[in-house]
């Protein structure tokens, strides 16, 4: 914990109702000042100074528009640069939270890396879904490009299946008309894995097993619709144990752990959760999903071996102090460097 907490006070710019209770209820615990800022009813104006935050912490959800709340989607990424042009420090910024709402653009993010991903094609049309799936192996997921908990994503045996679906308007694109087309792995000891980070360094990572006789990856209570359409969620850590997910610590190997901090690094992400699974076809990794937002597994201290709370609200303490000290001592009143 900090020793020195910011004075001014530390914004948590969220949507969902219940996620973030152990977030606040640590902050409170300490009297670290802070406050909510809704993200389902904001407002901001260009021609404004800075708002008066130490830190603003951005808890944006990307599924926000399967609970009513689409207009945050996007208006949260313009606050976010707003934000970031005033020189305001931001915990999981426009950057990391464009790669949230785009996992088109997780997958090139990953191919500049030159990291493994599953074979996909993005499509803007549910018209090219047939064509694109004729490149990859059967079954194919159709992933909405926004989604978030797994939300939009439909899996199809074959490719007569993935037709039918087109033609009864099944194929859910998502909010800004484009999704992937995605080879769907037969899971290499039945789970995926999520390795969580913050600060861009590894803070644990946890086995996520589907639930007996559910489609892999598929923590839902109901994977299938009346129509006959396989709806696949991602698996959701949190979410695991009401799902009846069995869910374990592990510790992965070391080059994992490097290849998910690379790719934290490089999106920016301050804190979140890298998913990745091992085909059972060839025993190899692939990552399939980067999380800009985390709100830890259940009963965590069983799970992994302790709280992480705590830790983030210790880094969020120190972020936010180290910005205390910006402010106070700006670098255009420090006397001039003189090299000899």
């Amino acid at each position: 914990m900090s020793t020195h907490p910011a004075q001014r006070p530390i914004a948590v710019y969220h949507e969902h109702p219940d996620w973030f209770r152990p977030l606040f209820s640590e902050l409170e615990r300490r009297g670290t000042p802070y406050v909510r800022l809704d993200a389902a009813a904001h407002q901001w104006n260009p021609a404004a100074s800075a708002p008066d935050y130490s830190l603003v912490v951005n808890r944006a959800s990307p599924s926000a528009y399967l609970r009513g709340h689409a207009a945050s989607t996007f208006h949260t990424l313009h606050w976010l640069r707003h934000l970031e042009r005033h020189g305001v420090a931001v915990v999981n910024g426009s950057t990391a939270y464009g790669y949230e709402l785009s996992k088109a653009s997780q997958l090139d993010l990953l191919q500049a890396l030159e990291l493994p991903f599953p074979s996909s094609v993005v499509i803007n049309d549910p018209s090219q879904a047939v064509e694109a799936a004729r490149s990859l192996r059967y079954p194919v997921l159709v992933k909405a490009n926004v989604g978030g908990s797994g939300a939009g994503i439909t899996r199809h045996e074959t490719e007569e299946a993935l037709a039918t679906a087109v033609a009864l308007g099944a194929l859910a694109l998502g909010p800004d008309g484009t999704a992937l087309v995605q080879e769907a792995a037969p899971l290499e000891g039945g789970h995926i894995t999520r390795v969580e980070t913050l600060g861009g360094r590894y803070l644990y990572a946890i086995n996520v097993y589907p639930a007996t006789g559910s489609f892999d990856l598929c923590p839902a209570d109901a994977c299938q619709t009346t129509s006959g359409v396989d709806l696949v969620r991602g698996a959701c850590a949190v979410d695991a144990p009401k799902n009846g997910l069995r869910v374990e610590g592990t510790t992965p190997p070391r080059h994992i752990i490097e290849e998910v901090e690379r790719i934290s690094q490089a999106a920016q992400i301050d804190i979140g959760g890298i998913e990745f699974l091992v085909d059972a076809r060839d025993g190899r990794h692939y990552y399939y999903d980067i999380n800009a937002l985390s709100n830890f597994v259940a009963d965590a201290t069983n799970v992994i071996g302790f709280d992480p709370w705590p830790r983030f609200v210790d880094y969020l303490e120190a972020r936010a102090a180290s910005t205390e000290i910006t402010s106070a001592f700006p670098a255009s009143s420090l006397p001039e460097l003189v090299l000899p």
